[in-house]
């Protein structure tokens, strides 16, 4: 039966992929229809406060607050670093210029002054793949705030590509691409605990 669910689930994923990318065109011109003041200064906040600096030390301060949810610091770095990487490898292996830069849609003009760096490029979105990477771990030691951050990883998501930084795909693949991330290490810590024995041997617990 898991089997089975494993590899329906990874049907749908491949399906979406392709879906949103062949319409990937057509759903970036049409964001151009909601835009308006009050959604772009909205999702201009969104980006400010979804950088990977930002939700690296604001989840790390949420699980030292809670002494017992500490030992969980480690595997939550671990998600980050490898969608860091895994990011980082995929940028520059694919290259794809984002919306904005094919002059298929506009971004804000304070989008346009923003240097992106050589590699960062469009393919997957990072800021995508970190929110939802850390998901898992959340839901596992946090429950109550399950949904607060997923809405947050779906508002992220969408704000890439309303603010023309971003395809469908690329958002969809670096959700996706994050989640699994975050599953992993989540299984990996409950069998393992590797995160438990290090929290343990710096703290002499």
């Amino acid at each position: 039966m898991k089997k089975n669910r494993g590899v329906l689930l990874c049907a749908l994923m491949i399906g979406m992929i392709i879906i949103s990318l062949y319409f990937d065109n057509y759903l970036a011109e049409k964001v151009l229809f909601l835009r308006g003041d009050a959604l772009n200064n909205f999702f201009l906040s969104v980006a400010s406060i979804s950088s990977g600096a930002i939700i690296f030390f604001v989840l790390t301060a949420l699980f030292l607050w809670r002494e017992n949810k500490r030992r969980w610091i480690l595997p939550l770095w671990m998600s980050f670093g490898i969608s860091a990487f895994v990011g980082f490898i995929l940028k520059v292996s694919i290259q794809r210029d984002r919306p904005y830069q094919v002059g298929l849609i506009s971004t804000l003009p304070v989008l346009e002054e923003a240097s992106h760096l050589i590699w960062n490029f469009s393919f997957p979105s990072f800021h995508t793949m970190f929110a939802f990477c850390a998901i898992p771990i959340l839901a596992e030691q946090f429950p109550k705030l399950k949904k607060i951050f997923i809405t947050f990883a779906i508002l992220v998501a969408f704000s890439r590509v309303y603010l023309g930084l971003h395809f469908v795909s690329d958002v969809i693949v670096g959700g996706l691409i994050g989640y699994l991330i975050g599953i992993i290490i989540v299984k990996f810590e409950k069998d393992n605990g590797f995160g438990k024995n290090i929290y343990n041997r710096i703290f002499g617990r």
